[in-house]
């Protein structure tokens, strides 16, 4: 019997004991195996096109087509649906509410289950011996077998732990809003951005086709000009001069055409159009921009309560101040409750299901030392947090004012530029009127010409920095040109509710919207008193295209505007003195303007040279026609 328990309790031992060098050999073999394993693997060209595949299918996915011109709102509702950047915000916003529903199942109970087998070469047993005479008083036994499966489930809340979770959380839920506040202020730079691209990419849509026929005029004039110097009707220098001087108007122009049209490009990247894209942008009437703000006090009022960098930095207070409690509720004494149950497949045990209990409490006395220098940063903290959010109050006012004081040069630019541009649209007029076929009369008349096309795009330039200035004071302030809830998500939809939203949000700040939709009184336009030899189809025709080119619309209508150019002319010696009386009168024939325009006209009068004088006559009046036509409510206090 001795000899068969001495075969049970060695063979396994031997059995171990062999196969442990043979374990210990693998284990090393997987180790170095794994250490030399690991290299630097750069990316293959293929695996970096892929991506770049992929990123560019993405970047464009799903965008609604473009099917009709698009209005400022229009742009805006395409840049904040698809715009790359403010669709990394809407997911940041959507990752930290993740968090803070993440945070909050820190502070339930916690639920352990723990299930395993356990195996062991031999038995587990002892033996006892006397406390006082040393004498083994029990034989070795063992009350464990050899191979045993154990399981259990505890249920255990730490007060503590749920204390700190909570805070936490409430930590996680002002992150959120400072997530929010984040987002907002990149939806504020995006309008900010639209606004600034879209009136001068809108300006120079409306001035592309008549600096191509300048272009081309002055490219004929070039040609002229060298032909007549190699013919020797012109001298060298004289030539030479005249070429120099129109290629200079031609680079004024492309210029300022090339400096509006890069607009266009930052539209397509803010609405995160795919390259080659066509776009039209919609030929809107330029509203009339607003008085500038008087009233500081209240806008800056409303950027300290609605910046939301001032807001995030409200949040950020009030996640250091739950950061102090939280520091010091770690101080205070831990109490653990848990129970569960729990099993043991271990055949000598008595019971093998058993239910458990407790209750246990800590605490870290050498951490409450601590406490004074807690209390000193916390404090510390708490300064820096006021220090902070008052100097970005301070930037914030000085903002608001520097906003206001820019869009009111911006607004007296624009006046110098509109007097700027009626003046050299007169003078090529005139210009136009008094040339004759020789070749430097038409030079100097192209010379004219393209100074008043430069000036055109100044005034179109000036009018989209009062545009964009207007759009600062708007963002300095903090105001909200996003609505809180959208019937849909359509790019019509959204652009009818960024439309409204714009006109409501700007009544904050400007008593005038120029964001409104403006009234536009159509002009029901009359040339009379012609000569027979003029044709008067032409003199009409030019006279409108010179008004729908100032943003005046013609036509008939209920509200519309009736206007009458009358040609009247007195012979003398050398020339004819000419005059064009011009009156503006509404449906009912109350008449709201008169005005004469003067001037001398060769005795041979042409069709070209009356039509000169009759846009010079336009020009002369149309500020006041086109205040008329986009304010009836100010016909009735016009002086006649």
């Amino acid at each position: 019997m001795h000899h068969i328990h001495a075969m049970k309790t060695t063979t396994p031992m031997t059995f171990a004991m062999r196969r442990a060098p043979l374990v210990a050999s693998l284990a090393l073999a997987v180790f170095l195996t794994g250490c030399g394993a690991v290299k630097p693997k750069p990316l293959t060209h293929d695996e970096v096109a892929t991506r770049v595949k992929n990123d560019q299918q993405a970047m464009y996915k799903g965008q609604e087509p473009i099917g009709a011109p698009l209005t400022l709102s229009d742009v805006m509702a395409r840049s904040l649906k698809y715009n790359l950047d403010y669709r990394l915000k809407l997911m940041e916003t959507a990752l930290s509410r993740g968090l803070l529903d993440v945070s909050q199942l820190d502070m339930l109970p916690k639920l352990t289950a723990d299930a395993g087998y356990r195996w062991r070469s031999n038995d587990s047993g002892g033996t006892s011996i006397g406390i006082e005479d040393r004498i083994v008083s029990l034989r070795p036994s063992t009350s464990e077998e050899r191979v045993h499966y154990l399981a259990d489930a505890t249920l255990s809340w730490d007060v503590l732990d749920f204390g700190l979770s909570y805070y936490r959380a409430k930590q996680q839920a002002d992150d959120v809003n400072v997530t929010d506040e984040r987002r907002r202020k990149v939806l504020q730079n995006i309008v900010q951005d639209v606004r600034d691209a879209y009136w001068r990419a809108l300006g120079a849509q409306r001035l592309l086709g008549e600096t191509q026929v300048l272009a081309d005029n002055i490219q004929a004039a070039l040609e002229k000009t060298r032909e007549a110097e190699r013919a020797g009707v012109l001298p060298p220098v004289e030539g030479l001069e005249y070429q120099r001087a129109l290629l200079d108007a031609m680079t004024l122009v492309n210029e300022k055409r090339q400096e509006m049209e890069f607009a266009r490009r930052e539209l397509a990247a803010l609405m995160n159009l795919a390259p080659g894209t066509q776009f039209t942008l919609a030929d809107a009437t330029e509203t009339r921009l607003s008085q500038v703000p008087s009233n500081l006090d209240q806008l800056e009022q409303t950027a300290l309560e609605q910046r939301p960098e001032l807001r995030e930095e409200d949040y950020k207070a009030r996640i250091d101040a739950i950061e102090t409690k939280k520091q010091i509720a770690a101080l205070f004494p831990n109490l653990n409750l848990f129970g569960g149950i729990g099993y043991d497949s271990n055949s000598y045990l008595y019971n093998e299901n058993w239910t458990q209990g407790g209750i246990s409490m800590s605490m870290n006395l050498i951490r409450l030392a601590g406490l004074p220098a807690i209390k000193r940063t916390n404090e510390a903290r708490m300064k820096v947090d006021d220090a902070r959010r008052m100097a970005l109050s301070m930037a914030v006012l000085t903002q608001v004012r520097v906003s206001v004081e820019r869009y009111k040069l911006a607004v007296y630019d624009h006046q110098l530029a509109q007097e700027s541009a009626q003046v050299d649209q007169r003078l090529a007029s005139v210009a136009r009127a008094g040339s004759n076929n020789q070749l430097t009369s038409e030079l100097e008349t192209l010379r004219t010409q393209a100074r008043s096309m430069v000036s055109r795009f100044q005034e179109a330039s000036s009018y989209a920095a009062a545009q964009s200035a207007y759009g600062r004071v708007l963002n300095s302030v903090g105001i909200d040109l996003m609505p809180e809830q959208v019937a849909g998500s359509d790019v019509p939809t959204l652009s009818k509710a960024i439309q409204a939203s714009l006109i409501d949000g700007e009544k904050h700040v400007f008593t005038q919207s120029a964001d409104a939709v403006a009234v536009d009184r159509p002009i029901q336009l009359s040339v009379t008193g012609l000569p027979a030899r003029v044709d008067g189809v032409a003199v009409r025709d030019a006279v409108g295209k010179v008004m729908t080119g100032n943003r005046l619309a013609l036509g008939n209508g209920a509200d519309s505007l009736a206007m009458e150019l009358h040609y009247s002319a007195t012979p003398s010696k050398a020339a004819t003195r000419a005059q064009w009386d011009v009156t503006v009168q509404d449906t009912a024939g109350k008449r709201l303007l008169t005005q004469s325009y003067r001037s001398f006209l060769p005795d041979d009068a042409n069709t070209r040279s009356v039509i000169a004088l009759a846009e010079a006559a336009a020009l002369s009046v149309m500020a006041e026609v086109r205040r008329l036509a986009a304010a009836p409510e100010t016909a009735a206090t016009t002086q006649p």
